[in-house]
């Protein structure tokens, strides 16, 4: 049981670091009920304000959920669904002031579907089961726009994260090595991790993924590499093309070259500023690339196209037809018609341009403080802080929820600099404010 006057800290982040380090210890059980704010404003002798915001932190930091006149509790163990990995992505329950945690679009600037679902069938008739996966008409658009000319085999699949899991399903066999970006993006790891297949980290740099990182990887002789070329998650760096085209040199001259498969992740396709890159113009036999539609059109939409070598895709195809078959041909329609309607291209376009400027404002604003985070594209920045959980506990303090770094760090990687995750791309104003708190959080030293 918590006893308030065994509390030495009077502030919120002393209150709420004391707490934590209960949970942490086994003090505090999963489950646990704690005092109420009148309670321990009461027996502490501070404001109700200020026993309110250790709340909160600990609440955004996933140490306490709230349960309404219940009262606040210990959180209990994890949903079993949630990798460990993960769960430090999965966000705060509880309301806050601004939560820059989740790494999704601003729903203001998704297009409206009513438009499109005007165009769906008034029943759900598929024809038959084993009609093209594809509808023919959004096929000859994906084609006709796709990055890179000349590719074999197209399919539509279940958004990008199911694109890049059923490629890795086909050409990564247990025990594998996979290059991987490091920063990356947690799934990913713990794809790897399901499959048995070993991470061997790549770094990054402004321009993208550092061609010495490839190198090594390289020598080690991966089944795949994993990259995300735009709007990289969670750095926010999009690859150039003169990167891209050096890392395709370092793939054609490397020992096995045709063994590997390079599989990359566009998910901010149409709302990154960046121009398209893909590998596939140097090594259009070795890429399968998977561009997504739910940053520009919405995430519940669960669409993305796959493109790459008929050796790789057609087998993904193939596999699917022994689960679901084929993406729901309804919202296929639905795509196609955002895709097409100038309306809703227009709508994307201006998205595109209001998701640049604010993450140039805030880059802007945190270069003028001293933070450095790069010229981040996309809807997320990678911001450099002395100590992570110091970081969190003052921005949740604030009512700011910004997301773990240490999940997006790949297995082996022994880099030690410490970052949190901001999703600035959905700030709309008092810029300058939520700088001045991110920066004054990334100077907050380790709590005692």
């Amino acid at each position: 049981m918590l006893r308030p006057e065994a509390l030495e800290s009077r502030t919120p982040l002393g209150m709420a670091g004391e707490i934590a380090r209960l949970v942490a210890d086994g003090s505090l059980e999963p489950g646990e009920r704690l005092p109420t704010v009148r309670e321990m404003s009461a027996a502490l002798g501070v404001s109700a304000g200020t026993v309110a915001a250790a709340w909160r932190a600990l609440s955004d930091a996933g140490t306490i959920v709230s349960r309404g006149r219940a009262g606040s509790f210990v959180r209990a163990e994890p949903r079993e669904w949630l990798s460990p990995r993960v769960q430090g992505l999965a966000g705060t329950s509880q309301p806050v002031r601004l939560d820059l945690s989740h790494g999704t679009p601003d729903p203001a600037m998704l297009p409206a579907l009513e438009g499109a679902f005007s165009r769906v069938a008034p029943r759900a008739d598929t024809g038959r089961y084993h009609d093209l996966p594809v509808l023919p008409e959004l096929h000859a658009h994906i084609a006709e726009t796709w990055p890179a000319p000349g590719v074999e085999t197209f399919t539509v699949v279940d958004g990008a994260l199911d694109g890049i899991s059923r490629t890795l399903e086909q050409v990564v066999r247990f025990g594998d090595r996979v290059a991987i970006e490091s920063p990356g993006f947690p799934y990913f790891f713990d794809l790897l991790e399901a499959l048995g297949a070993e991470p061997i980290p790549l770094t990054l740099d402004r321009d993208g993924v550092t061609p010495g990182s490839l190198s090594r990887a390289l020598a080690r002789k991966p089944a795949a590499i994993v990259l995300q070329p735009r709007a990289q998650n969670p750095t926010g760096i999009s690859m150039t093309v003169e990167r891209a085209r050096t890392l395709a040199q370092l793939i054609m001259n490397a020992p096995d070259a045709r063994r590997v498969t390079v599989i990359e992740d566009d998910h901010s396709a149409l709302i990154a500023s960046a121009p398209d890159v893909t590998l596939a113009r140097w090594i259009p036999n070795q890429v399968v690339h998977v561009r997504s539609f739910s940053k520009s059109h919405g995430p519940d939409l669960r669409i993305a196209a796959l493109g790459g070598p008929a050796r790789v895709v057609e087998r993904l195809i193939a596999r699917r037809m022994l689960g679901p078959g084929w993406t729901s041909r309804l919202l296929q329609t639905v795509l196609l018609g955002l895709l097409t309607d100038p309306g809703s291209v227009a709508r994307v376009r201006t998205a595109r341009l209001i998701y640049r400027d604010r993450l140039d404002r805030m880059a802007t604003a945190l270069r003028k403080l001293g933070v450095d985070v790069g010229d981040p594209d996309g809807i997320n920045l990678w911001l450099p802080v002395a100590d992570e959980r110091a970081a969190r506990m003052r921005l949740a303090a604030s009512g700011i929820a910004v997301s773990a770094g240490i999940p997006y760090r790949a297995p082996g990687d022994e880099s030690t600099t410490p970052h949190v995750r901001v999703t600035a791309g959905v700030v709309t104003e008092n810029v300058r404010l939520v700088a001045e708190a991110l920066a004054e959080a990334a100077e907050a030293p380790p709590l005692p």
